[in-house]
């Protein structure tokens, strides 16, 4: 039973787990558009949709809860300087998962995840 399992493990630990989808979180933010599993896009998905949603609000408060979640200072620029201004309007769905096929190696399900509004 998967009572109130509310995310995935991915085959590491926390702090392993935490530093991939930062690392993840902030490579979406600086190129905009990322490759990887269907199941990392899912939970990076997760990640990310909820620092756009802190960086809308645009205080110190939140800047520091994203940058100390983050870790890269100038994904958390680009993320309150430009992409928080794009979805001002947007209550949510900021990111969207494309699949792209299997991977050859090991035949992961592989997807790319992407801002909506791309500049």
């Amino acid at each position: 039973m998967r009572h109130r399992v509310d995310r995935r493990r991915l085959g590491r630990y926390g702090s392993h787990r935490l530093a991939m989808l930062s690392n993840l979180t902030a490579s979406l933010f600086l190129e905009e558009r990322v490759e990887t599993t269907v199941t990392r896009a899912k939970e990076v998905r997760r990640f990310a949709e909820r620092m756009i949603t802190k960086a809308k609000i645009g205080d110190l408060h939140n800047r520091r809860i994203v940058a100390s979640r983050m870790g890269n200072v100038e994904a958390v620029k680009k993320l309150f300087n430009d992409i928080a201004g794009r979805f001002s309007e947007r209550h949510g769905g900021y990111t969207r998962i494309i699949k792209t096929g299997y991977r050859k190696g090991d035949a992961a399900p592989m997807a790319v995840i992407e801002l909506v509004e791309r500049s």
